[in-house]
């Protein structure tokens, strides 16, 4: 009979004997396989090519010994499906050709079923399965959260100030729950049908929400949909993560959204998040991905230091705050695993 995956245990806060490790973005340009990808292959063109996304989700769990697999695709292509224009520029990043700039065009947005727009990234996640089922190591499934989904749609890319989204929000807060609403519809229901297509756990990512919003307007204006989204998609039977970057000035409100797992990012230590939230929260994270940068002598103590900071209650998986960096060295990924798996 095949043990239960550490990593899965850990999200249920079950007792495991060390912390499961994996890394946000581990498929990526850091990886000479990943590259040799994108040379032949846009970003685009890799998520709508099964057999492609597929391939490059098992890179790093060929190359290391992880705890899990993520599924290889984006936060944005869901916007395509409900009407928006998504490119990926070099240099520049995601853009969206059409972005919202009255309340018309959040009328305007679909809110098609996952089956009939992001049918590739489901295939992809069958074909994964498949392959990692004799490795024992589970797959989780992503989307984005709907603010950060909602800043992009907005602002149009990226932002410093995020001045277009914070003043539709303040605005015209009808348009606003109009728009948030069909964001929690369109990810609830793709969150969902990764799991039937065998995602054996979800991860939400709010990577600007803290970034953009102080707690009162996180309260008032995020919560109550963050919290729609994960309560709808709890049914699913699968352990659910909620990652919000920047909030670590509320992470008590950010707490009350929900979901099995809340994963931190850098700015605050784990040791500050359990003297605030309690030893029963399963947490995860969160080393800075720069710190992989660094000589071993010193990435060894700022993961010593995460390790301290947990505290000690086996309700814990070892994550970077962020995603992992293209120049990062391969070699001190290496002795990252090893290390907290305990191999070295």
């Amino acid at each position: 009979m095949t043990a239960q995956p550490v990593f899965l245990k850990a999200c249920r806060g079950e007792p495991v004997g060390r912390p499961p490790v994996w890394l946000m973005r581990q498929a990526g340009r850091y990886m000479p396989a990943y590259r040799r990808v994108r040379e032949k292959y846009g970003l685009l063109e890799i998520i709508r090519t099964p057999e492609l996304a597929a391939e490059v989700t098992l890179q790093p769990i060929s190359q290391f010994p992880l705890d899990a697999a993520i599924i290889f695709s984006d936060i944005l292509p869901p916007l395509q499906g409900m009407g928006l224009d998504l490119t990926f520029e070099p240099g520049k990043g995601p853009v969206i050709g059409n972005p919202i700039r009255d309340t018309r065009s959040i009328d305007l947005l679909g809110t098609p079923p996952a089956t009939e727009t992001m049918g590739a990234t489901l295939e992809a996640i069958r074909l994964v399965r498949s392959e990692l089922t004799s490795r024992n190591v589970p797959l989780i499934g992503f989307a984005g959260a709907p603010f950060t989904l909602a800043s992009y749609a907005i602002e149009g890319g990226g932002s410093r100030s995020y001045t277009r989204v914070k003043s539709l929000m303040f605005r015209e807060p009808a348009a606003w729950k109009r728009l948030m609403t069909k964001l929690v519809t369109v990810q609830t229901d793709y969150l969902l049908r990764q799991v039937e297509a065998g995602a054996q756990a979800l991860q939400v990512f709010d990577s600007f929400v803290g970034l953009a919003l102080g707690p009162d307007d996180y309260r008032h204006n995020v919560l109550p949909y963050t919290r729609a989204l994960l309560q709808g998609i709890a049914r699913s039977g699968v352990p659910v993560i909620h990652y919000s970057g920047g909030t670590g000035a509320y992470l008590e409100v950010v707490n009350e959204a929900g979901g099995d797992v809340l994963s931190v990012d850098w700015r605050v230590s784990l040791a500050e998040v359990r003297h605030r939230l309690g030893a029963d929260r399963v947490l995860q994270g969160n080393l800075d991905p720069v710190a992989l940068f660094a000589p071993w002598r010193e990435l060894r103590t700022h993961i010593d230091t995460v390790l301290r900071d947990e505290g000690g209650t086996g309700r814990h998986i070892f994550n970077l705050g962020q995603g992992i960096l293209p120049e990062t060295p391969m070699e001190n990924v290496t002795r990252l695993i090893d290390y907290v798996k305990g191999e070295q």
